[in-house]
This record gives C-alpha cells, structure tokens and sequence, in this order.
C-alpha cells in the first residue's frame, strides 16, 4: 500500500506541474488557442482531481494496531493468488476489490441506494474492510458489483466461486438467483451461465446473514461482546470471490488418496456430466521427470501405481509430486487440470516401549505445535496478504515446530498448500457453535450427554462433511478433531465413527480436552500453564492437546492498553523463553511416559490474550527463536530411532 500510495501521489503531482507548465510557462513561449488551453487544462484538472478520488475511495477504518503487510493492500489488487492452488486451472478473473454495500433489517427488501464501499473480501466488522462495524443478527449485508466477461470467454461455461462467506448467503446474477449457502467456512460455487443475460456489464448481488452467537451455526470463537478467549465476530465475504471459464465437460473436485503400502496414488475426478466419450488421464512427475500415469473412463478413480522407491512426504523432507490431470471428451482435451500430491501416510501404532504412538509413514514421530487460531489484528479471519498467510507458517518451521493444531477455524486453500510446501502437519478442528454441556476435563465423562436440535444437528454434519470434503486431499491433514473441550460437544461416539468411516486415512481426536469418552484414535489432555498427564489410556494415543499460554504483554503492539492476560505472565522476553524451555523439558519427560504430541498455546497474541509466541501485529517475536527451536526438535526426535 505504501508504493500504490507513493505511486498515486506522483502521478496526481504530476498533473498539476504539467497544469502549471502550461497555465505559466507554455502560453509565454507558444502561441496556443485560448480557448484549447482552457480544455487542456480543464482536462488536467479532472484527471488530477480522479486521480486524487482513486487514492481516496478506500482507507483502513479504525485505530487499531496492524500488521505490517497492511501497508501492502491495494484495493485495486486484493490478494491476486490463484486462490485454489490443489486444483488450478490457466484462466480465471478475481473479483476481489471494491464493493458496493449496505445493512438493512433482516427480512427487508433489496436496498435502493448504498451505505458506502466496502474491500472484498475482508469481513465488515474489519478495519480492512474499510467500514469496521458490527453486524447484528437482526441485520442483513448486501453486496454489490459489477464485471464483464473477456471476449476470450465466448462459448464457455462461467462458473462463480466464493472461497468462504460467513455465515449464510443469496447470490443473483443480473437479477436472476443464481443459489444460496450456509456455512462460514467452506468454499461453494455456481455455474452462472444461464444468468447472464448478453449485456455486456453483468451484476453480481450477495446479501449475507450471520446470527454469529445467537445460533447454533458453527462459529469458533466470535462472538458479538469479544472478551476474554472470545473474539470479534466475523460477517460476510472473507475469502477470495473469483470467476472461471469452462467447457461443458468439467471436471468439479479432485479427491487425491495416497497408499505407500500398495505404492499406489488415487486421484478421483468428480465430474460436471457423466458422458460415455469422457476419459480422465493423470499423468505424475517428479520435478520435470513424468514418473507414473493412469488413465480412466465412466467416472472411475484413476488408480496410480507409483515407484517403489517413491520420496514420501514428511517435515523434514515435505516432497510434493506434480499432478497433470486433463479430461478429453471424443479424444479432445475439454479440462486441464494443474495439482499436487504427497505419498505419505497417518497412523497409530505401538513403539518398542508398548506405548501407542502417533505414527507417520509406518514410524512414530511425536507431533510438536502451536494453537493457531488464525487471526489477525486488521484481517480478523483473513490475513492482509499472502506473504502475511505464509509468514506465520514459515515463522513457526523456524521455531522446531512440525505440527499446527488449526484451532476452531478453517482456513484458506492457501494456507493448507503453504503447510504442504513447507512440511507442516495440521490438526484441523471443527469450528465450535451451539450450546454446550457440563464440562469434565480431568475424569471419563460420567454426565448427561448434550441434545441439539435437529436443525443443529442436521447443519453440524452438514459443516463437519463439507470441511472434510474441502481439506481430503491436502498432504498435510494428518487428524480431524470434531469436537474442542466440552464446547458444542454431542454423540461423540457417532460422530467420531461417522468421521473415522468417512475419511478411513487420518486419525480421529474425539475432543481435545474434552468430555472423554472410549472412542476414536486420541485421548486428549489440556493442562495450564504446566505439562501435566492426568488421564492415561493404553489402547489409544495419549496427547497433550493445550497447555502453556505464557503472557508478555508488549506496549505499542496490543489490541487494548489494559484486560490483557496469559495463563501466567512474565516481564521480557528472556522470561518466557526460559519459562518456554522450561515446559518443554517437562513434557520430554511426559514423552517417556506415553505422551505422543503437544500443543503449545499459542502462535501470537489475539485480541487481548497476550500469550503468543508473536505479537498480533507480528511485528514482534517474543521468544528466543534459537532457544525455542532447540527444545521443540528434541521433542520432535525423540521417538525417532
């Protein structure tokens, strides 16, 4: 933002020297018409004054601390990135940028005029957004904009995607309803085709409602009063919105399985149409060397059989296989598909000690990471820049870290792409909602089990089966954990073997720190501030899923100047780093008594917690990287041969 700022201003400079040359200067050494100076130099002037109302149409609102990539935001550039990297394709339009927008009362008619502009696709509540106010669940957003479709386009089907719209929404094209979707957390889209109706200005219309607290919808930690572990509720468009030509052969999802047992590598097509003449063919490489190909027809998996010898993914080698995938229709190629995959593979297992241990590629490794709660201080839900998203996760590898636990949030595909890249295994959680029942963190579950209604029920599975459809095929996904502490917690057993009979290749965490009951893959503890061991299950993987939260509270770079807190706090950085290493030499000796995995709380500071190993603004790190990394990769070695 600082260059489009400098940028803007030299060119608006510019103009009004050019101005000036001809008013003064030019008139006395050129024999100009009068009235040609005059237009020139109303012509100037305009251009100038646009110029002006172009750098002045969209400001972060608000006084809050930020990051330093918020500089970068250029609202006529908004995250660029292909925004699904799993599954790419060469053309495509970002409609991120500047909106239109408006709140009315629920329930009220489309509005005729607008409240103002609002940046795609930070959430309202947001200072990046450019409004930075809270939404209400008797209150509805409306967005609106315009685009054109290239000429290129011509003959082929438009489909419209949403990355993540929280929580339900209405989408029309050109006044003609195109669907709808709930769920905050999940990309969804349209083939949009049939709406467009020949102009060639088309109108796209999203009208949001989030009851973010008031209902049962998963929401993770926002809330409409943020205190506390509570956070500022997040409404709205808040990932990437973008269009794609297609044919009308297609192919819709790629679900990509790896078998090092079998040397296999199944990549799934799911198709737009069932036709006869269609024929998917994958094609594998290492690098530039093609190592493996399959080909199918009638919709079948294609089934890869990959070299004995294939490199297999871990974090200390996160190798990532090339995936050509094109669908010919009558020997046409119709679809081409760029991709990736990981022959790796997550289990359980005993180690030579009978402990049952967290295993990867048929080897135990003690999984050690950080609560990532995945927000930041001028984003909320979504990070200023792509840079900003990698930062964390680069920052965190370089700390000793080979596990993130993605805490009651799920992220953008580029998130979980930068993990592949970057060899970082994730626990993914379901984001939290509803109400919850009496919590027992430090005994089996002996109380009355919590009932949701059938419309809670009905929309958790509904979430839960979405986000794991959306995260299968990323290589860093090692455990879904369906349920946190006690919060939103109901027919753990069901959903648990639901979820396990689903996605058979990851483990399963029942509830970390939850009500325990004897399912799943995961008995998981949370303790604070210390590691402690308080329950012990021998026929499953023992973790300890939180503990930590050690609080330094750094003047210029808080979210308040007061409230702030951590589980315990210290004065400087050589503190929490002593305490830090502290802890993890506690938890080593945990290790030898059956602790698979840790969780350390937390990546930065939210709001006012002022735990994190980073400030919010992450401009700060507050631990002694060297230090930290050292006592985390001796954790991460310490089931190793």
């Amino acid at each position: 933002m600082a260059l489009f700022t400098l940028l803007h201003f030299i060119f608006h400079s510019s103009f009004f020297i050019l101005h000036f040359y001809i008013t003064f200067v030019a008139e006395k050494h050129f024999t100009l018409n009068n009235t040609l100076m005059k237009r020139i130099s109303m012509l100037i002037t305009t251009l100038a004054l646009v110029a002006v109302s172009a750098s002045a149409e969209w400001s972060p609102a608000g006084d809050r601390i930020r990051t330093p990539w918020a500089d970068d935001v250029n609202p006529k550039n908004v995250l660029p990135e292909y925004p699904r990297p799993i599954m790419q394709r060469a053309d495509w339009m970002n409609l991120n940028g500047l909106w239109d927008y408006a709140v009315t009362e629920r329930g009220a008619l489309r509005p005729n005029a607008f409240d103002g502009q609002i940046l795609v696709p930070f959430a309202i509540e947001s200072s990046l957004s450019g409004v930075g106010r809270a939404l209400s669940e008797k209150e509805e957003l409306w967005y609106s904009r315009t685009f054109a479709i290239p000429s290129s386009w011509k003959g082929k089907r438009v489909l419209l995607h949403f990355g993540a719209v929280d929580w339900a929404a209405d989408i029309w094209v050109d006044g003609a309803r195109v669907g709808s979707h709930t769920g905050g957390y999940t990309p969804f889209s349209f083939d949009i085709s049939a709406a467009l109706d020949g102009t060639k200005t088309h109108t796209l219309e999203v009208k949001v409602w989030d009851p973010t607290n008031s209902s049962y919808q998963p929401r993770g930690k926002q809330v409409h009063q943020p205190n506390g572990i509570w956070y500022t509720s997040v409404s709205g468009i808040w990932q990437t919105v973008w269009l794609e030509p297609v044919n009308e052969h297609y192919i819709t999802d790629l679900r990509i399985t790896p078998d090092i047992d079998r040397h296999t590598l199944t990549v799934a097509p799911a198709l737009s149409c069932a036709a006869h003449a269609d024929m998917a063919v994958v094609n594998v490489y290492d690098g530039a060397t093609l190592v493996a190909s399959a080909k199918s027809i009638n919709g079948e998996p294609l089934v890869v059989d990959m070299p004995a010898d294939a490199r297999l993914w871990s974090p200390d080698d996160p190798f990532l296989y090339t995936l050509k995938v094109e669908l010919k229709n009558g020997g046409k190629v119709v679809d081409r598909i760029d991709s990736y995959a990981a022959m790796r593979k997550f289990s359980t297992g005993r180690d030579e000690s009978g402990y049952m241990r967290m295993m990867l590629n048929n080897e135990p490794l003690f999984q050690m990471g950080p609560l990532d709660q995945g927000w930041w201080p001028d984003g909320l839900y979504t990070a200023p820049t792509d840079e900003a998203l990698l930062y964390d996760v680069i920052k965190l590898k370089e700390m000793g870290f080979n596990m993130i636990r993605k805490h009651v949030k799920v992220e953008p595909a580029r998130w979980y792409t930068h993990c592949d890249q970057q060899g970082i295994i994730v626990w993914q959680d379901m984001p939290s909602g509803d109400s919850s029942p009496r919590w027992q963190n430090h005994n089996w579950f002996n109380g009355t089990e919590f009932n949701r209604s059938a419309a809670s029920e009905a929309n958790y599975r509904k979430e839960w089966k979405e986000i794991i459809d959306y995260l299968y095929s990323y290589p860093c996904v090692g455990t879904w954990v369906p349920f946190n502490e006690a919060w939103g917690q109901f027919k753990t057993p069901e959903i648990v073997a639901w979820t396990k009979d689903y996605d058979p290749t990851r483990l399963v965490n029942p509830a970390s720190g939850g009500n325990f009951y004897a399912c799943g893959d995961i008995l998981d503890m949370h303790n604070y501030p210390e590691p402690k061991m308080i329950l012990f299950d021998p026929t499953r993987v023992n973790v300890l899923g939180e503990y930590g939260g050690i609080g330094l509270a750094l003047e210029g770079h808080l979210w308040v100047k007061d409230r702030n807190w951590g589980y315990v706090q210290f004065k400087s950085s050589d503190e929490v780093t002593a305490e830090y290493v502290k802890y993890a030499g506690m938890l080593l000796d945990l290790v030898r008594q059956g602790y698979s995995a840790g969780v350390y709380t937390q990546t930065s500071d939210v709001e006012i917690e002022i735990n994190g190993l980073l400030t919010y603004d992450r401009k700060v790190t507050k631990v002694d990287v060297a230090k930290v990394a050292a006592a985390n990769r001796a954790l991460c070695r310490s089931l190793s041969k």
